[in-house]
């Protein structure tokens, strides 16, 4: 087990590599990181700052010197807020991945919840209404339903009961002086969460539902029928546990792609995280905090994705012998 983790180690490094010179490329080629000196027209100034960042060397050059500078922790300082690039990043990334792991664990345990009894139950009434409603929750766009459940679950209680504060709060994650694990953070987190895992759990169920429909019809599932195996230990020990595997595959792919996708929903409940970090960014053209942001969210794709190979030969040994 040692081994295929280290080789698969190994592997991803130069996809690393590889992936952050492609978008060191393709944010040179997009956005000029002189653009807004460029309005002042002052010819020390430019040719100051071009020296200082290398731009008047080739390309392959100025990717070297670039991610010297990152390896070192020295990711340059904003254009837009003339802050720490490094500061703002892992600043904005913490909000992410709370979003993250709460979103991803209840989605994973609803889903999983749903797959397994739709599965049991097939083409039962229970089946075909949460594969309706899978269908709906993949329809959902994410900014429509975000501000449906604000105007429902916070604004109108608080109109109809005349409260001072909704029971649901929904700007960021925690009010002004408040921090840590507590009673106001659960207020704030409860929507945003809920918006991100209703997309998540339909597709995820769906997926769940066509894998252990297949393992519920495995030679092995038949074999520990005939020889009497009660139908729980068959259903949770032997079809749910081989469904896994592809599950894990699906659920560690979306989590990383959901490092830099959650950009609805941190921009409707104004969460500082890396979604609304990138958009800022963006419509600045801000290259010193964009170059940064894509290359820690490839490293978190490929992590992602090294975490379900190494649970995908846990789930199967029969992998690590490939």
């Amino acid at each position: 087990m040692i081994a295929y983790t280290v080789r698969r180690i190994l592997l991803s490094a130069p996809i690393v590599l590889i992936a952050s010179f492609v978008l060191f490329v393709a944010v040179r080629a997009t956005f000029d990181p002189l653009g807004k000196l460029r309005q002042s027209r002052d010819p020390s100034v430019i040719h100051r700052e071009t020296e200082r960042l290398g731009l008047n060397k080739s390309v392959p050059e100025q990717f070297l010197l670039w991610l010297k500078g990152f390896l070192t922790g020295d990711w340059g300082v904003s254009s837009r807020t003339g802050g720490d690039v490094r500061a703002m990043i892992l600043q904005a990334l913490w909000p992410t991945l709370q979003l993250i792991f709460w979103g991803i664990l209840f989605a994973v345990i609803i889903a999983g919840l749903i797959s397994i009894y739709s599965a049991v139950k097939q083409y039962s009434l229970a089946d075909h209404t949460m594969t309706a409603l899978s269908y709906v929750g993949i329809a959902l766009p994410a900014f429509w339903f975000g501000l449906v459940l604000i105007q429902f679950l916070a604004v109108m209680p608080r109109q109809q009961f005349g409260w001072a504060n909704p029971p649901l709060y929904f700007v960021g994650l925690h009010s002004a002086g408040q921090s840590g694990f507590n009673l106001d953070y659960v207020r704030h987190l409860v929507l945003p969460v809920i918006t991100l895992t209703i997309t998540l759990v339909a597709s995820w169920s769906r997926f769940g539902r066509a894998s252990m429909l297949d393992a519920l019809s495995s030679e092995y599932v038949r074999t520990a029928r005939a020889k009497g195996v009660p139908r729980r230990r068959i259903i949770l020990r032997h079809a749910a546990r081989n469904s896994l595997a592809p599950f894990v595959t699906v659920v560690a792919l979306d989590a990383a792609l959901l490092f830099g996708g959650l950009v609805v929903t941190e921009q409707i409940y104004s969460i500082p995280g890396m979604g609304r970090l990138f958009l800022d960014s963006l419509l600045t053209g801000d290259v010193f905090v964009l170059l940064p942001w894509m290359l820690v969210v490839a490293c978190a794709v490929v992590v992602c994705n090294l975490i379900a190979d190494v649970s995908y030969a846990i789930l199967d040994p029969r992998v690590r012998l490939r």
